[in-house]
């Protein structure tokens, strides 16, 4: 019998193993709970971690049982705040998060639609605020973030940032806040658009007689593989195309489709700038 393949784990982030604030994550549903697994997955010891969850799931229990502090009946104070919650709640919660804030604190938000100006002012004047919007494949560690900081955020506060942010993926910095507008329209809302080309995929090959099952898996491990390969070649996207693309061969007749008038480009631009402008209109 063949031993099974181990699963690869993330090695310990050096930076997090070393961490020495003390951390504050209020709400730890999807986003707020991958951000945790992938910190405590890199090593931020589970005794600087303090989580404010109203509905804990069993993983997150199951942290709290091995040193992880959890719903603490007493309020504590935290450097680093980083606020998880959805933004329909996040009046109440800001004003019980200023305060937990600790003199000199850094506050990272990964609200969606919140802006640095609305959370200035929950917290006291000089505050140091850095808005962050993440992606849903952080859940599994390959997320992408986008941040923006405002004038009270230090270099080593950014690098705090950079450090926990980075625990589920990529992180890029941007110094004008309106472009998360667009970072939400393309990153943020983006995994839907790949989902929903899978769905297309997959009831254009079982409307060409291919098996639902079939069809299923063909599109879902072509659009992940395609992916894949995206994220490791140093090739750019068009001429990755243009690798698979024989002229007058199958891919170039679809391509015809895909790539003519109303086709896939003016779709995709049409649609973040759709997204770009509810973002905007969210964000008041």
């Amino acid at each position: 019998m063949k031993a099974k393949p181990k699963t690869a784990r993330p090695k310990p982030d050096a930076t997090l193993a070393r961490f020495s604030d003390d951390v504050l994550l209020i709400g730890a549903g999807k986003m707020g709970g991958a951000m945790l697994q992938g910190w405590l997955a890199r090593g931020l010891p589970r005794d600087k971690i303090t989580v404010i969850e109203p509905e804990p799931d069993k993983r997150l229990r199951a942290f709290a049982e091995r040193g992880l502090t959890l719903n603490p009946a007493r309020k504590t104070k935290a450097s680093v705040i980083v606020l998880g919650v959805k933004p329909q709640t996040a009046p109440d919660v800001l004003a019980a998060a200023a305060k937990m804030t600790a003199k000199d604190a850094l506050v990272i938000s990964i609200m969606a639609g919140r802006t640095i100006a609305f959370l200035e002012k929950a917290f006291p004047a000089g505050t140091a605020v850095v808005r962050a919007m993440p992606n849903l494949p952080a859940s599994i560690g390959r997320g992408i973030s986008v941040a923006v900081a405002n004038k009270a955020v230090d270099r080593r506060m950014r690098n705090v940032a950079a450090g926990l942010l980075g625990a589920v993926g990529a992180v890029e910095w941007v110094e004008k806040e309106a472009l998360l507008d667009a970072v939400t329209a393309v990153s943020g809302s983006g995994p839907a658009y790949v989902f929903l080309l899978a769905e297309a995929l997959t009831s254009a090959a079982i409307s060409a007689g291919l098996p639902a099952d079939l069809a299923a898996r063909l599109a879902r491990e072509t659009i992940a593989g395609s992916g894949e390969l995206l994220k490791q070649s140093s090739i750019d996207a068009a001429t990755l195309r243009k690798n698979v693309t024989s002229p007058g061969g199958t891919t170039a007749a679809a391509l015809d489709v895909l790539m003519g008038p109303g086709g896939m480009e003016t779709l995709l631009t049409t649609a973040v700038a759709m997204a770009t402008r509810r973002s905007r209109e969210l964000a008041g």
